[in-house]
């Protein structure tokens, strides 16, 4: 069947309505993408460079900010671009493919944490057994399949979507494109999409979101019965304080964008939440990590003396 749209183009009405803030945003948003891209940056050519930075931990950390680094690329360039300009229109394809790299980058973060979690619960609960259960290989096998699954969803998002008939406005009021605002302007039967974005991305957002809670709950439950020592008890929960810390920004609001019903929500109240999840979590990431990991912290301090 082919792609049945009369509309070519979509205009993105952007972070607000208001034309006077324009600039001011472009201010405030542009030091928020270069810190976003330095600190990623920096963590990511800490991990690859620095040999004390190998074990699975250090290797998931390096995907995630790879991750954060492609996630806000996708949204945060055209929203700068947008701020300063008159034209703000996007193409139809365009808006396709910017509505796929978001979610494949967006579902892969959250996979990725949920591997993240189970590393801290074999670290943590199976000590001994570590190095066998979390090897290079398996490791790699895990990043591998946690990248095809996000691509593999986005893939029938964004095709799902652009099988679409839009016959009307063509105004999407966001900041980019995604399925809910797309929604709100297609023609015809959309009940199928519907049921996607409640059900598959339902499950892409809360299943990681609870096999954390449960690698929590567990580290939790072993270090109750099992330590007795509360200096062992601090620093076992402060190892994972920095990624439960992440959870909780990346999951709160993705959870409440995309698990309410499409008719039920505000596009004011989305674009706010959209900004914590592809604004605030990819840059408050690599200061939680820097700031509460001292082998991090560390290596980050080698590297630069070394290029200094």
């Amino acid at each position: 069947m082919p792609n049945q749209t009369s509309v070519t183009e979509f205009l993105l009405l952007g972070v607000t309505d208001i034309q006077e803030l324009q600039p001011l945003l472009f201010v405030l948003f542009l030091p928020i993408y270069l810190v976003i891209m330095a600190g990623n940056g920096a963590i990511l050519m800490v991990v690859i460079s620095e040999p004390r930075l190998h074990p699975p931990m250090y290797f998931f950390l390096g995907n995630l900010s790879c991750l954060d680094i492609c996630y806000s690329t996708v949204t945060l360039p055209k929203m700068l671009g947008n701020f300063l300009s008159s034209h703000k229109e996007i193409s139809f394809w365009g808006c396709i493919s910017q509505l796929h790299f978001f979610h494949f980058l967006g579902s892969t973060e959250a996979l990725l944490l949920a591997v993240m979690a189970f590393d801290r619960f074999v670290a943590i609960c199976k000590p001994l057994r570590y190095t066998l259960i979390m090897n290079p290989r398996v490791c790699a096998q895990m990043a591998v399949t946690v990248w095809i699954t996000g691509f593999l969803y986005a893939l029938l998002q964004s095709v799902m979507t652009s099988r679409l008939y839009f016959c009307g406005s063509n105004y999407i009021h966001h900041f980019f494109c995604d399925i809910k605002p797309l929604l709100k302007l297609a023609c015809g039967n959309i009940e199928l999409n519907q049921w996607l974005l409640s059900i598959v991305t339902g499950t892409i957002a809360m299943g990681p979101f609870f096999l954390t809670l449960l690698s929590y709950g567990y580290i939790i439950t072993h270090l109750s019965f099992k330590t007795h020592s509360c200096s062992m008890l601090h620093k076992a929960l402060s190892t994972c304080a920095s990624h439960f810390m992440v959870v909780v920004l990346f999951f709160a609001p993705v959870v409440f964008t995309y698990i309410r019903p499409t008719s039920g929500s505000s596009m004011d109240q989305d674009r706010i939440i959209a900004i914590m999840y592809s604004v605030v979590t990819p840059v408050l990431n690599p200061l939680i990590y820097t700031l509460r990991n001292k082998q991090v912290k560390g290596a980050l301090r080698r590297v630069i003396r070394r290029r200094l």
